[in-house]
């Protein structure tokens, strides 16, 4: 029997509210974790992308929040700017369509840190941030972090790997020892637990990945291409599907600059997203891909992990990614929700093996694909090992 968001022990106005969004059904992850998050439990969300965790957190952190106490309350650590700006507008939108009348802000870093100060001055009871301007507002003493019931590490894998773990580690250690903690990822691994063990308190594990850990609903292509042809393709390839937005990977800032700059000359409008442009630049390049005055978002790993852009139909990977698990991650930018995707890998011949790696690894078949004219069509087998004669 399906269950329903009454069942979970949510309070009727939020269901009321995810009605105004057409979200009359919980999503497994969902079905899940809210009741253990509402009973006050840590919790770890271990479900693959497009999946709704956002909501499994946000419904009973709303719930839980005493709107008539002006203090923080909870604060969500995401990894990049992007995705706390996203975290950010669902919770709005949620406080919008429920009338729970829930205070949210987001706070990064590389962002004009006066005017987040006055943001505080608002009194938000829920803050969506960045480990490092949060840790420097709380230093500052803007922030009471006595006040937080929980804490939610959106992207937890990336939040406790080698980079961050030390700045987060420090915002926790700045909370009270009885909160809560809630961790959430597509990709959640034994380092990661290890990492988090120190906090967490008998929680509850939401694993809910699947036979193969990509959404059935994806396809996976590939096509195989001289180097020097990569671009050509990437063109070729934008003109055949004729979709309204593409997001294409590249894993290095210069090599997103040069590849916006070959579209653009060839007509195609394109953006750049990567971790060490300014806060006005990327929020520039995400208004404009929405808005669809740009074509196609060129982005790396970091800058478009946890993206929810609806209507994504195609992932491009113009650079494979460094390991399956950043693959996984690419791939659920489309097919969000069990709608239909497809990623598109443009590789050489050295990255064949990552190809063949990918498909075991991930337990999914990529299929080689070719241009011609304009249409995407099967492909020959591969050369053999030796022959670098590749068919243009």
């Amino acid at each position: 029997m399906q269950t329903s968001f009454e069942q979970l022990g949510l309070d009727k106005t939020l269901i009321a509210g995810l009605a105004k969004a057409a979200i009359t059904v919980p999503t497994p992850v969902q079905a899940a974790v809210i009741p253990a998050v509402l009973s006050g439990r840590d919790a770890i969300g271990d479900s693959a992308t497009g999946t709704g965790k956002t909501l499994a957190y946000l419904l009973p952190l709303f719930q839980k929040t005493d709107v008539a106490r002006p203090e923080v309350q909870a604060i969500i650590l995401a990894p990049t700017h992007e995705l706390v700006l996203q975290i950010f507008r669902e919770a709005e939108l949620l406080a919008k369509n429920s009338g729970v009348p829930v205070r949210a802000a987001a706070i990064v870093g590389n962002a004009n840190v006066t005017r987040q100060i006055e943001k505080l001055r608002e009194k938000p009871q829920i803050l969506v941030g960045s480990a490092g301007r949060l840790l420097e507002l709380i230093g500052k003493r803007k922030i009471n972090a006595q006040t937080v019931n929980a804490i939610v590490l959106d992207e937890a894998d990336r939040l406790l790997d080698e980079k961050n773990l030390s700045t987060v580690a420090a915002v926790i250690k700045t909370t009270r020892r009885d909160r809560q903690l809630l961790l959430f990822s597509a990709t959640i691994s034994a380092k990661t637990l290890t990492a988090a063990e120190q906090w967490l308190k008998d929680p509850f594990h939401a694993e809910l990945a699947q036979t193969s850990p990509v959404p059935a609903g994806i396809s996976h292509l590939y096509f195989l291409v001289e180097t020097r042809d990569k671009i050509l393709i990437l063109r070729k390839l934008l003109a055949s599907i004729q979709a309204e937005r593409s997001l294409v990977f590249v894993n290095t800032a210069p090599a997103i600059a040069e590849t916006v700059a070959k579209l653009n000359f060839h007509g195609i409008a394109a953006a750049g997203l990567h971790g060490s442009a300014d806060k006005r630049e990327r929020q520039q390049a995400m208004a404009d891909y929405r808005a669809g005055r740009v074509q196609v978002l060129v982005a790396s790993d970091l800058a478009a992990r946890g993206l929810d852009i609806p209507g994504l139909d195609n992932v491009i990977n113009l650079d494979l990614p460094e390991n399956p698990e950043a693959y996984l991650h690419r791939a659920g930018r489309t097919g969000r929700c069990d709608s239909p995707g497809r990623v598109f890998s443009i590789v050489d011949l050295g990255e064949l093996r990552q190809i063949q790696q990918l498909q075991k690894r991930l337990r999914i078949e990529i299929a080689a694909r070719q241009m011609s004219f304009g249409k995407i069509v099967a492909a020959p087998p591969p050369p053999a090992k030796g022959n670098n004669q590749l068919k243009k």
